[in-house]
């Protein structure tokens, strides 16, 4: 899933063009897609009145689908035109591991965006801790009461000391993907959710490099498809980098020791080699996309890129996709799947923070919403609950929607045997030590011969150094 780190600036000056969007396809390529009539509400154009010949700086967090990013553009640019106002749009890549260090350093210089939206679970917790958001309450409320409640996973990463620093625009589901039709010829059962050892034990069973099956395509190189990996088994074996508080590290314990083996030994046991792709130990957050979509792997985790990708490009590996919630582990019986919002912020030290709103509120639903939606099936959706009644789309438009919908609903916190509830409180400390890859550099380490227990008590003291950085004394 990793994306260009280049800031690509575009720019809108309300040309006129609505575009067409939608997620048609063809073998030889995506076809013209359906149009998608994007509209701004009579009671936003009323509101932007007072702030015509306006403008924002926004920074959007690059969707995993160009098509998708071309529809954002296509509504800010409708909005623009509508309002007589000016958006300019920079996107910037979530995996470069340096978008927090580059806003802390613009909002300290005054040369900030006014708005931009990003990972609530990954970066929203980090600015809050530097002090650069503005409280957004109010729009919350507002948005409330016309659209119900967002996705329960919002309520923790968007919320501190009862107060909202972020909106959430579109939710992004947790997801694993299996190939149905190599289990169902080794007679394998397609279920909900897996434990850990069954998919491994799977993924070799339906193993066959003579064919170019690889039954798992689950890298340990530094990328966020593998940090995601590595802290889902470490949480399910009943480990984690903090207490429930996010302030004190607690990740040397036997439970992360017993995960770290449990990973490690997939990529240095002999018996698993025939399981694993060419390549696996250097790929990056696309490489597993890429293979997925050719048609070689039998299990991998992302978000829903790949699934909208499969669909939307007509990929045969769509129809014998099975998508399930996740694996579970000695210390947990369901899942962690409650998923994440990219949610909007607003800077302090915003030119237009009014204006900023504004576009904030017009980008959570309707018609701009729906366009985006549609180039990305599945790994864009509604955050807001009236959002998923608002068109056909959401109800009708894949079989993945009714259980996507249902993960914005999920009951948190989910508790361990080992007493951690997940999601745990914002943590600017993990979320910077997961940024800076210290558990995938903790899995070289084992792959390239160090003890599980060394590497954890190492990796420990590493993350014990980045949460004093962030001001938590341990």
């Amino acid at each position: 899933m990793a994306e260009k780190t280049e800031w690509s600036r575009r720019t809108f000056l309300g040309v006129s063009a609505l575009g067409a969007l939608g997620l048609a396809g063809c073998a030889s390529g995506p076809a013209p897609a359906p149009k998608v009539d994007v509209q701004v509400p009579q009671a936003l154009l009323d509101q932007a009145a007072a702030l015509r010949g306006g403008s924002v700086g926004m920074l959007s967090q690059k969707l995993y689908s160009e098509a998708a990013n071309k529809a954002l553009d296509r509504s800010l640019q409708v909005f623009a035109q509508a309002t007589g106002t000016t958006i300019r749009n920079d996107l910037v890549s979530g995996d470069a591991g340096d978008m927090v260090a580059k806003m802390d350093a613009e909002v300290k210089a005054g040369t900030n965006r006014d708005l931009a939206f990003m990972s609530d679970r990954r970066f929203v917790g980090q600015l809050h801790n530097l002090g650069h958001l503005t409280d957004v309450t109010d729009v919350v409320e507002e948005m409330r009461a016309l659209y119900g409640n967002p996705a329960t996973e919002a309520d923790n990463y968007c919320v501190f000391d009862g107060r909202w620093f972020a909106i959430p625009y579109h939710f992004i589901a947790t997801a694993m993907y299996l190939r149905k039709d190599w289990y169902t010829e080794k007679g394998l059962p397609l279920k909900p959710f897996y434990s850990w050892e069954e998919l491994r034990d799977n993924a070799l069973a339906v193993s066959d490099p003579a064919k170019r099956r690889f039954g798992w395509g689950l890298t340990v190189n530094r990328s966020g498809d593998a940090n995601g990996f590595i802290a889902n088994v470490i949480n399910t074996y009943g480990g984690a980098i903090a207490d429930n508080t996010g302030t004190k590290v607690v990740f040397n314990s036997p439970e992360t020791v017993a995960a770290v083996s449990f990973i490690g030994d997939i990529y240095t046991n002999p018996k698993y080699a025939p399981m694993l792709p060419p390549g696996i130990g250097s790929w990056t957050d696309s490489s597993n996309n890429e293979n997925w979509l050719a048609g070689i792997l039998g299990l991998t985790l992302n978000q829903f890129s790949v699934y909208a990708d499969s669909k939307t490009k007509k990929n045969p590996v769509y129809a014998n996709t099975h998508p399930f919630n996740g694996a579970t582990g000695p210390a947990l019986d369901r899942p962690l799947a409650f998923g994440e919002s990219n949610s909007f912020v607003v800077f302090k030290g915003a030119k237009n923070p009014d204006l900023a709103k504004l576009v904030a509120k017009f980008m959570v639903g309707g018609s701009a919403l729906l366009g985006v939606a549609k180039e990305a099936p599945c790994l864009v959706n509604p955050s807001w609950d009236k959002v998923w009644d608002s068109d056909p789309y959401y109800t009708g438009g894949d079989p993945a929607f009714a259980a996507l919908r249902e993960q914005t609903r999920t009951p948190i916190p989910i508790k361990t045997k080992t007493g951690y509830a997940f999601p745990q409180k914002p943590s600017p400390g993990e979320q910077a030590a997961t940024a800076a890859y210290l558990l995938t550099d903790m899995m070289q380490s084992v792959i390239q011969g160090t003890r599980p227990a060394d590497a954890v008590a190492a990796t420990h003291a590493r993350i014990v150094q980045v949460f004093e950085q962030q001001g938590y004394r341990q």
